[in-house]
């Protein structure tokens, strides 16, 4: 999913590169744009951006609204650890793709390890279960992978059970999925609307 969110980023660039082009001639500035002929006319061809639109949400009481309010809170302070989170496995990848020896992999995981676990580990633990159990769903959305299978694919299996197990104790799955048609439609709401800054 980042790897096509990237793409279209790039493409996007080319489109508007191309779509217009500004010359400066001494006072004077000259735009080229796309355009096609229909019969006599000439017609501008632009690329708009997607927007989403959402209806004004309505609720029935104080307690939607504060259930609400809270949903934004959560998101806001999970979803940039779920970015990191994917830019990190994909630094990770890149460490590793050049390492033939598994015993070469594993310390070089292991270190890696130690330096993320110094850099955010003060702050993952100021998350609340609630904001927790946001994370492992927006990973899965961010690397189109569960947090199990993420963990499994780094640390092994067994690593993975382990924290399956403790994750239960706190009322979490890190094999939850991301489901944003249905379940988890009002989080994927609230994300669009961060990234278009409107929150």
């Amino acid at each position: 999913m980042i790897r096509i969110s990237f793409i279209s980023i790039i493409l996007f660039f080319i489109i508007n590169s191309s779509t217009a082009q500004t010359f400066r001639s001494g006072d004077s500035t000259i735009n080229v744009m796309r355009a096609i002929i229909v019969g006599h006319d000439t017609i501008l061809v632009s690329d708009i951006p997607e927007v989403n639109i959402y209806p004004r949400r309505e609720f029935k009481n104080r307690f939607q609204y504060y259930r609400y309010r809270t949903l934004i809170r959560n998101v806001k302070a999970a979803y940039p650890y779920a970015k990191l989170a994917s830019e990190k496995l994909l630094e990770l990848d890149k460490r590793l793709a050049n390492m033939s020896s598994e015993r070469q992999r594993k310390a070089n995981i292991d270190e890696y390890e130690k330096e993320l676990r110094e850099e955010f580990e003060d702050k993952l633990t100021h998350l609340t279960i609630s904001q927790g159990r946001i994370l492992i769903k927006l990973i899965d959305r961010e690397m189109d992978q569960t947090t199990f299978l993420v963990i499994t694919n780094v640390k092994g299996k067994f690593k993975a059970v382990f924290w399956q197990g403790v994750a239960r104790i706190f009322g979490s799955n890190l094999k939850s999925e991301y489901n944003p048609e249905d379940e988890d439609a009002m989080i994927e709401e609230i994300i669009i609307m961060i990234e278009a800054g409107r929150l």
